[in-house]
């Protein structure tokens, strides 16, 4: 199968490209840089050089594939809102250029904004109500599976770890060297759901080759990891006081990610396993943490 992939060279677009060639799949990569292209290239992977904002360069990747897998998305805190907005027209344009052709497209989501507080199943939908949040790309594919496109959602753990890692992980391993403390918010018994990149890479590829039309999966291999043994662990590796703060010191330590931080958003991946045959075998979040975000 030729797919097509936006952020083929990301954290985790990179996985699932890997993961895909092994399979005996053929990816073109989108490349927004020289960089970029020329790793695809030494990876064995096609280019199509282009961005997210580049819509013509969106179309011809997605017109030339069996199948488009969408994992880009721009990180950047301080331009959200208009990251989000980005994304948005990016898979529009995908939906657009896959209609009428019986072509499948990957979205990718998360689990942690769907319902916090309780256990989050694939059958879920985000609360209509909840607080706003500017990126909300299952609205986008909701949208486009109404013009008759094959779109299949996965949401991503909080933590996608493993080594390399830049997430949120290495954002709260990096604001307890700054603080020389390693926080968590009230009784830090918030769970975080988490998943190995590796894992994760698998799931995209199982989706693709097995996928239900207009479906949800959940790359979740553990429902949720309490946020205070993430902090302890760091704590320990940091020979720092591990501790909790609230209010005033929770804003103080934890900054823009405080909102993160505390959120408690335990998800299931039952439903994901038993369709797919997805079965996660990496290490766990914390042994991960264990082996993979320090120095030996």
């Amino acid at each position: 199968m030729r797919v097509f992939v936006t952020g083929a060279t990301g954290w985790v677009g990179s996985a699932v490209v890997e993961e895909l060639r092994a399979a005996g799949h053929s990816v073109t990569g989108l490349a927004r840089s020289e960089a970029a292209a020329a790793a695809l290239v030494s990876a064995g992977v096609a280019v199509q050089c282009g961005s997210l904002e580049d819509l013509d360069s969106l179309r011809a990747g997605a017109a030339a594939a069996d199948a488009v897998v969408h994992t880009a998305f721009n990180h950047d805190f301080s331009r959200f809102a208009d990251n989000a907005a980005v994304e948005r027209s990016a898979i529009d344009t995908l939906g657009d250029a896959l209609a009428g052709t019986g072509r499948q497209l990957i979205v990718t989501s998360g689990v942690a904004l769907i319902a916090p507080g309780r256990l989050v199943t694939e059958d879920d939908a985000r609360d209509p109500n909840a607080e706003h949040f500017p990126r909300d790309p299952e609205a986008a594919a909701a949208a486009v599976t109404a013009r008759g496109v094959r779109v299949s959602v996965i949401r991503l753990s909080p933590s996608v770890h493993g080594k390399g890692d830049h997430g949120f992980v290495p954002i709260v391993i990096g604001l307890a060297r700054e603080h020389g403390a390693s926080a968590y918010v009230g009784d830090g018994n918030n769970r975080w759901p988490g998943v190995h990149r590796l894992d994760a890479a698998r799931l995209y590829r199982l989706a693709l080759e097995r996928g239900a039309e207009h479906a949800v999966y959940h790359a979740v291999a553990e429902e949720g990891v309490p946020f205070r043994e993430i902090a302890g662990v760091i704590g320990r590796h940091l020979n720092v006081p591990v501790v909790s703060v609230s209010g005033d010191g929770m804003d103080a330590h934890f900054g823009w990610f405080a909102r993160f931080a505390q959120i408690d958003a335990p998800a299931s991946s039952a439903q994901t396993r038993q369709t797919l045959g997805w079965n996660p075998t990496e290490p766990g979040l914390l042994a991960d943490l264990e082996t993979s975000y320090f120095p030996s």
